[in-house]
């Protein structure tokens, strides 16, 4: 699939503001089954200094610091992208499909950060240790159907909603909730794969689904590390497994690194703010 997206973030201050350093997730990925074709940023006010960095997952973000006031910001991204299809997992692995749980000591020491527990203490949140001893049940200790599984149990207790503002939940609460964003969907996931020894992360990015909704949002999913597969890309909110058209911003171990614009503003304590936004993606090909 060959596409092109404006994303547009617009917003509007009652007074001027003093803007902060600004991070920015918003330039898709340009490497193994997703290809950039072209990228460009406009930012108002123009940044006293704009900067491109590669983050520790290897996606190249922007950096900004602005001098002077506003009571305006805007920010619009407009890429071009072609995505393709992985080859099919069954067939990557054939006779070597992992045997769970996976042991620690046998990955990359690279992948250490995306096995971590999610408490504060690193431990793994307890409700996402039952999930994941549950899938694992009648999976015979094999990734694929135990990923399937998951995938399954996710979707029949947890009803899909939007959530527009707020951090992803911890496990627990979206199971006792019941419901949950994507995003928050896509954390339950990677907390039980990494209970289980798959190395897992949060990804940012299009879902560009058919028919096409009213109105475009980002959308959040799961990677999943598979060794003799690498990064595999789950989507318990949507489909399951991902396909081409799917168009990643944004990975990390911590889904707080993929928001798409990150930053501060300093001004009167009686200041409000207006935040709009449109997700505007056209198929080429």
């Amino acid at each position: 699939m060959r596409a092109r997206i404006t994303h547009t973030l617009s917003y509007r201050y009652s007074a001027p503001v003093l803007l902060g350093d600004h991070r920015f997730c918003l330039q898709p990925r340009g490497h193994g089954f997703q290809r950039l074709l072209s990228f460009a940023c406009r930012i108002t006010p123009e940044p006293d200094y704009l900067y491109p960095l590669v983050a520790a997952s290897g996606d190249e973000i922007l950096r900004a610091r602005f001098l002077g006031s506003t009571d305006t910001f805007l920010v619009q991204a407009t890429s071009e992208v072609e995505t393709s299809s992985a080859p099919a997992l069954d067939t990557c692995l054939a006779a070597n499909e992992p045997q769970l749980p996976y042991p620690v000591g046998r990955l990359n020491d690279d992948l250490m950060g995306a096995i971590e527990g999610w408490l504060p203490n690193g431990q793994h949140d307890p409700a996402a240790v039952d999930l994941a001893q549950e899938a694992l049940m009648g999976s015979d200790q094999r990734a694929l159907r135990f990923l399937d599984q998951l995938l399954e149990i996710i979707q029949d207790r947890v009803k899909y909603t939007q959530r527009h503002v707020g951090p992803a939940w911890p496990a627990g609460r979206t199971l006792k909730e019941r419901v949950g964003s994507c995003r928050d969907l896509a954390m339950l996931m990677i907390e039980a794969c990494r209970c289980v020894g798959l190395p897992a992360r949060f990804v940012s990015g299009y879902h560009l689904v058919e028919p096409p909704p009213k109105r475009y949002d980002l959308h959040a999913w799961a990677e999943i590390y598979l060794p003799g597969a690498g990064w595999r890309g789950f989507d318990p909110s949507g489909k399951g497994h991902t396909d081409d058209r799917y168009i990643i911003l944004a990975t990390s171990s911590n889904p707080n690194l993929t928001a798409a614009v990150n930053g501060t503003f300093s001004g009167s304590s009686k200041v409000e703010s207006e935040f709009k936004w449109s997700i505007v993606p056209e198929i080429l090909a």
